[in-house]
């Protein structure tokens, strides 16, 4: 009997990326492969990239030849293969190259350079499929695409316009995820709160019922599966309300990942962002209002073509007001094929690297602040890390990579994938320390 193909990957970027890895990863285990931990063992690499920024696109190319140095057969794919003319470029001798959410051509690109195993008794792949996370959480994608023509983002022109997915395809793997253990499902897309658009809230069918193919109900129906539930990538339009109330409700995590970008109008119009400043600021009182544990996470940009001091300040001044949990910040960086590059009035580096850190800084009090408010308080943790020195862990208000931890003293003795009780004894810029209740 032959050996068993063996394929080797690399997955970089997002958590979108990720999701696509998984579909491929899955898919090639499904057929019967093996997936190899390292170069040499495998008979050849698949590397899914990034190509948002210019870094990624560097990381990516860096990987692409480091896979081909140390295994020599590489397959690409992902956002940078939406650009095979620059990975060819950089790296003429790759067997392949495809663009983002390209399962089935990377599966043809693999089946022509190393057969698939004949035997369909080698299938061994698990209900949830394939996962790059660990056991306890996992990134649910709904969509693919985005209709938005935002001047600095060229996700578009790689991944497409909207493309949902159907509603009952979402829960059935959502509860097949439940069923093998996810304490977690992290809803991720382009833009979540446009879900159902391209198809205009079609309806369809989960466990023989009807649900539309809309955020509000895919929301509502995944909090019947007893996991928790975080919503990443929502844009601020009206219906967005409708969530609130779940939150309030304790039917999803009162949790809010919304990528504003900037405050100012004049900005944001040439951003061609989808919201205004000001109506931000209302509707994010209104939402604490109905609730008050809801936790807002934010990205900002500083630098963006044409930006003055004045434009400045008003992201600045939001940023007072809104009192944000969470805030990431980027200097504006001149992707290529972005309109947002014809722009006049190009900000210096030197400006935009100030400006940001002026900002980290004035976030940075905030966050504390906030986070200083609960002490005393009593939390549950989803422990995602066991050491000697104790467990770590996030609260409802922290996601996985990208916010803080609650650092537990006294809890070696936890489970990784276990819900604890905390008070809250410390808190930092970041992070919280408690102990087990």
């Amino acid at each position: 009997m032959n050996a068993i193909p063996k394929v080797g990957f690399v997955s970089l970027g997002c958590p979108k990326a990720s999701s696509d890895s998984e579909r491929i990863l899955t898919e090639l285990r499904a057929e019967g492969y093996l997936i190899s931990p390292n170069y040499h063992d495998a008979d050849l690499v698949v590397v899914n990239t990034c190509g948002f920024i210019d870094a990624a696109v560097e990381e990516s190319l860096d990987a692409i030849g480091e896979a081909l140095a140390e295994n020599g057969k590489v397959i690409v794919t992902g956002c940078l293969g939406a650009k095979a003319d620059v990975v060819t470029a950089a790296h003429p001798s790759v067997l392949a190259v495809t663009g983002p959410h390209a399962t089935e051509a990377v599966m043809a690109a693999v089946h022509a350079h190393l057969p698939k195993p004949h035997d369909p008794y080698l299938d061994l792949v698990p209900p949830q499929g394939i996962r790059l996370t660990p056991d306890h959480y996992a990134y649910l994608k709904i969509s693919e695409g985005c209709n938005h023509r935002c001047t600095f983002c060229i996700i578009p022109s790689m991944r497409g316009d909207l493309v949902s997915r159907p509603i009952g395809d979402v829960m059935q793997e959502a509860e097949r995820l439940a069923e093998a253990g996810v304490k977690e499902l992290l809803v991720i897309s382009q833009d979540t709160s446009a879900y159902g658009v391209d198809v205009k809230y079609r309806t369809g069918f989960w466990q023989g019922r009807p649900i539309r193919t809309r955020m509000t109900e895919l929301a509502a129906a995944l909090s019947e599966l007893d996991v928790w539930v975080r919503l990443h990538y929502v844009y601020p339009y009206p219906h967005v309300d409708e969530i609130i109330p779940l939150m309030a409700e304790g039917k999803i995590l009162p949790y809010l990942d919304i990528p504003f970008q900037h405050a100012s109008p004049r900005i944001l119009k040439a951003m061609k962002r989808p919201a205004a400043a000001e109506n931000t600021l209302a509707r994010i009182r209104a939402w604490r209002e109905i609730c008050p544990e809801l936790v807002i996470r934010s990205t900002f940009i500083t630098g963006f073509p044409g930006e003055t001091e004045e434009d400045f300040q008003q992201l600045m001044n939001f940023i007072d007001e809104a009192e944000l949990d969470r805030v990431g910040c980027f200097t504006y960086s001149a992707v290529d094929g972005a309109t947002a590059n014809a722009l006049p009035d190009h900000v210096s580096d030197e400006v935009k690297e100030e400006r940001r850190a002026r900002l980290m800084e004035r976030q940075a009090d905030i966050s504390a602040d906030r986070l200083a408010a609960r002490i005393g308080q009593t939390m549950t943790v989803l422990i995602d890390e066991i050491s000697e020195e104790g467990a770590i862990g996030r609260s409802y208000a922290d996601a996985p990579e990208i916010d803080g931890v609650v650092v537990i003293e006294d809890g070696a003795d936890l489970a990784v994938g276990e819900f604890v009780t905390v008070e809250i004894t410390d808190s930092g810029e970041h992070d919280l320390w408690g102990e087990v209740v």
